[in-house]
């Protein structure tokens, strides 16, 4: 098994709907573009991940959504040395169609106070389902590097819930360390490295919002 050297995760930069949230009354979340501000804050990623992946091979997975298209094309990366999939089972949280700003703004606060793991927005998902399709394409993952010629790198380019759920499917972590968890910032990325003893590390923490309150021994 041919296990990457690292496994980078990278949220979109910021995108038209996180400078402005009425935009989600006239566009589907899926069209959304990136800001100005995003685009450059993904040009800066990219030099990030040039230098950190220098000559070496890199299998990419992309969100379906034009936010994060556009983040991956801005990282300008070497196309003779990526092989670039989009992955739908990597996409945000589903929130339903067409959204209602006021609508949406209730049902955050009704998310806050049940948890964002278990809230399931009004036909969309929950955290917890998203969990599951991040589990889903882990599985795929895992297959992935049975191949012995897998690329040294894995690049994930996605959103910002996803990533969380990405780190607590891969690390174990319990349900009350995911809801004390903040997002990343636009653009900023989490690197999954490799050592010694084969097993894979956080290259730094996310933030915590509040104290890990659990329900019983596992947390």
């Amino acid at each position: 098994m041919a296990r990457p050297r690292r496994i980078v995760l990278v949220r979109h930069g910021e995108s038209e709907g996180n400078a402005d949230d009425t935009v989600y009354e006239r566009e589907p979340d899926h069209a959304l573009r990136l800001t100005d501000t995003g685009w450059q804050q993904a040009r800066r990623a990219g030099e990030r991940l040039r230098e950190l992946f220098g000559d070496e091979r890199i299998s990419a997975y992309v969100s379906p959504y034009r936010r994060t298209h556009e983040t991956f094309r801005a990282f300008d990366l070497d196309p003779e040395r990526v092989r670039v999939r989009e992955e739908p089972r990597l996409r945000e949280q589903d929130w339903g169609n067409w959204q209602d700003r006021d609508d949406v703004r209730l049902q955050k606060a009704y998310r806050d106070a049940y948890g964002h793991f278990f809230y399931r927005f009004a036909q969309g998902e929950s955290g917890a389902d998203v969990y599951d399709r991040v589990g889903a394409f882990l599985e795929s993952l895992y297959r992935s590097f049975e191949a012995e010629d897998h690329p040294e790198n894995v690049l994930i380019v996605t959103h910002g819930l996803t990533m969380r759920l990405f780190c607590m499917r891969w690390f174990h972590w319990p349900v009350a360390e995911f809801e004390s968890l903040s997002n990343p910032g636009n653009a900023e990325m989490r690197v999954l490295e490799l050592g010694e003893d084969g097993r894979y590390t956080l290259d730094r923490p996310f933030e915590h919002w509040c104290t890990p309150e659990s329900y019983g021994a596992t947390g």
